[in-house]
């Protein structure tokens, strides 16, 4: 399996914004710069998390972002699932009908074990 750009770079930035610990915003621009990521990817990366209250934004000249949630609260398999849109590494894991194979097929079930188990570890891994 291989996972997209924005869930690699999403954890990156998850991770850096809980190693520098701050209790001032951070703003994105420094994470893009420490993490050498494009700033513009970055803006597109964050939108979800602050959907998701995982990360809040302040305005203004000492404005930026901050964790909104502690390190060890925050799992690196709620990020990934957040960014990757769910946690099954194929289609018809989550939505058998997806596929015209899927009643009689026998890999069905190897890769929703895969899929639970791919997750079950990411999820005991937090960002503290």
């Amino acid at each position: 399996m291989k996972l997209s750009t924005r869930s690699r770079y999403g954890t990156r930035l998850i991770l850096d914004m809980a190693k520098q610990n701050s209790k001032t915003p951070i703003q994105l621009g420094e994470i893009a710069r420490r993490q050498n990521i494009s700033l513009k990817y970055l803006e597109q990366i964050i939108r979800p998390l602050k959907r998701a209250n995982y990360i809040k934004s302040f305005r203004g000249s000492k404005g930026g972002h901050l964790l909104n949630r502690n390190p060890e609260d925050i799992t690196v398999g709620e990020v990934v699932a957040l960014l990757e849109g769910s946690t099954y590494l194929t289609a018809c894991s989550k939505n058998p009908k997806s596929c015209s194979r899927s009643d009689k097929c026998l890999t069905r079930f190897l890769w929703m074990e895969a899929s639970q188990a791919f997750f079950n570890r990411l999820n005991q891994i937090t960002f503290a």
